[in-house]
């Protein structure tokens, strides 16, 4: 809310006692080089198991590389995509139109 709305509502810019210190890091998103941890951890998973596991060195640092680039460009447009997409996936069925 900006100070004309609180005035007009009679309420004060602030109450003494009820401000907090906030730090940054408490409000970002946890990143791993740009994309977020548990994405960044899944995908290099499925990568080395694919590289290493299968063999196919070229396809786990392709899978890696695309995955990393999708996850890093779509966290880039919206912080909470992946948290949402993963809550939409989840309740797919529960908010049918």
């Amino acid at each position: 809310m900006n100070g004309k709305l609180r005035v007009m509502l009679g309420q004060p810019a602030s109450v003494p006692g009820f401000e907090v210190a906030l730090h940054r890091s408490l409000t970002e998103p946890i990143l791993i080089a740009g994309a977020p941890r548990g994405f960044a951890i899944l995908n290099g998973t499925l990568a080395a198991s694919v590289g290493l596991g299968l063999r196919l060195w070229l396809a786990g640092l392709l899978i890696w590389l695309a995955g990393h680039a999708i996850a890093v460009w779509v966290t880039r447009k919206d912080p909470a995509f992946l948290t949402v997409l993963s809550r939409h996936v989840r309740h797919k069925g529960a908010l049918r139109c």
